[in-house]
């Protein structure tokens, strides 16, 4: 066997890699980031994350480290306006956020924990070797091999390590073109879910004091040659859709994107991973892309650390591929709609006219502000048929014997990431059933009933990621909780 470097080398140190090295350090695993860039970028692509993604950096205790939150409670869905309180929890995403101060919230998160990372690191080479992964990596130092347990690519979608795994890409190439500007000293209105104009659409999100970031698309418009457009030919477009002069204002940093979307075959190969841009890529509209990649390494870490910690239940890495390929295909498919609804012709008007009328029906705005926040994913976890099962646990108060305040939220009881029973009917046959577990699972018993979705569920197991993978109501029997223990958490 091997010496190896770490448990799991995580190549890439953005937002997903990030939140993937803490989560396996919550397991005791070892976790080494490596990173091409020698420091960190100054540059934010997401100005926020989604509602689903809140939840889960609450999960973990993070928000407080974000300072004051502010959410978005209306927004769109391909420029048609919606209200997403319409379910529990839902809003338009965290309000000014940028991904800068997000990476470097993890950063510290993950590094307080042990995890090592590692600037000027860039991978050349993968392969298996008995019983993990070898790498070849050019560093500050020169060229070196590491070797690790597994590997976790979260290096974005132009990804190395897919393309060294051999992991098919499969998906459509871009059609279209959306520029944008940080731009100091321009006076301009807020935009905040972009205006479809004659041409094309703008948008316009301040950013700070006279500090606005300006999006836009210009129908036909293609340029020639690589890298990000100039500021010159961005003020141009702008001023050609809007009649707007930016042109006097300070650029502080332009960029591009387009609607590609690809998503790769398999998630898993082996002992390598695919998280994020490295697994998915699509047109950024709502929040999707650094949630989608967030939502993957929350999915993950939990598995892989009971990997190593040898009680992995058989077919659990395997769970990661089958329960988020589906969620990242949504997303493709929700964007690329709402690509042709926000961005096409006045061809489309009549499609916009039957989705308006649509959006008038409580049910198809529930489902369409589920879809884009993340807040219905639905996991296959068994065959029961519980409502709750598989979805995600609320953030209910309980009460109970929980120190001087006598009552907690249910997601305080995830910060270790760790299984959780819910014992919600004070029952100590159950408390018995889930014993054997204990050095993995914790039990939290509440003196009363909380309110919410959890008000007639009498006992939960909830996965480490917040999802429930097994609930009763009207009984308050231990039925069927060691067959959900074994298949998440292994043998006792």
């Amino acid at each position: 066997m091997p010496d190896f470097d770490a448990d799991v080398i995580i190549v890439g140190a953005g937002p997903t890699g990030l939140m993937l090295a803490g989560e396996l350090r919550l397991a005791g695993v070892e976790a080494l980031v490596l990173d091409r860039l020698t420091e960190p970028t100054k540059q934010s692509r997401a100005l926020g994350f989604s509602a689903r993604t809140i939840e889960e950096f609450d999960q973990r205790g993070l928000l407080p480290r974000f300072g004051e939150l502010q959410t978005i409670p209306f927004g769109h869905f391909g420029g048609l306006p919606l209200n997403y309180q319409v379910v529990p929890g839902g809003s338009y995403g965290a309000r000014g956020k940028p991904q800068s101060l997000t990476e470097g919230i993890l950063t510290g998160w993950a590094t307080e924990q042990g995890a090592a990372l590692r600037r000027g690191y860039e991978v050349t080479g993968l392969r298996e070797i008995d019983g993990g992964v070898e790498l070849d990596v050019d560093t500050p130092a020169g060229s070196k091999r590491l070797r690790a347990r597994y590997v976790a690519g979260c290096d974005g979608g132009r990804s190395t390590v897919r393309k060294l795994a051999g992991v098919d890409f499969p998906g459509t190439d871009a059609t279209i073109e959306m520029w944008f500007a940080d731009v100091a000293g321009c006076a301009l209105r807020p935009r905040f879910s972009g205006e479809r104009v004659p041409g094309g659409m703008v948008m316009v999100l301040p950013l700070g004091p006279e500090v606005n970031r300006v999006v836009v698309y210009e129908r036909g418009v293609t340029r020639q040659g690589e890298g990000a457009p100039s500021f010159e030919a961005i003020a141009a477009a702008w001023n050609r859709l809007t009649g707007e002069d930016i042109s006097g204002g300070k650029p502080l940093w332009t960029s591009w994107t387009t609607d590609a979307s690809r998503q790769a075959a398999e998630y898993r190969r082996g002992r390598v991973f695919l998280l994020g841009d490295a697994a998915h890529i699509h047109l950024p509209v709502g929040a999707q892309g650094m949630s989608a990649g967030i939502g993957d390494a929350v999915n993950l870490g939990w598995k892989l650390g009971a990997a190593i910690n040898g009680h992995v239940p058989d077919g659990l890495l395997d769970t990661y591929h089958t329960e988020r390929h589906p969620v990242a295909a949504r997303i493709l498919t929700n964007t690329l709609a709402q690509r042709i609804l926000y961005l096409g012709g006045d061809e489309l008007d009549p499609m916009r006219a039957v989705m308006t009328e649509l959006l008038a029906y409580e049910e198809a705005q529930k489902l369409l502000v589920g879809m884009v926040t993340g807040l219905d994913i639905r996991y296959d976890v068994g065959a029961d048929d519980h409502p709750l099962l598989g979805r995600r646990l609320p953030d209910t108060e309980l009460t109970g014997d929980f120190g001087s305040a006598g009552a907690a939220q249910a997601f305080s009881f995830l910060h270790s990431g760790r299984g959780v029973v819910l014992d919600l009917a004070d029952d100590a046959e159950l408390r018995a059933v889930a014993a054997p577990w204990k050095d993995r699972v914790d039990v939290v018993t509440a003196s009363s009933r909380p309110a919410g979705a959890l008000a007639e569920v009498n006992a939960a197991l909830v996965r480490p990621d917040g999802y429930i993978a097994w609930a009763r109501s009207g009984t308050a029997d231990g039925t069927g909780l060691p067959e959900a223990l074994i298949r998440w958490f292994g043998r006792p």
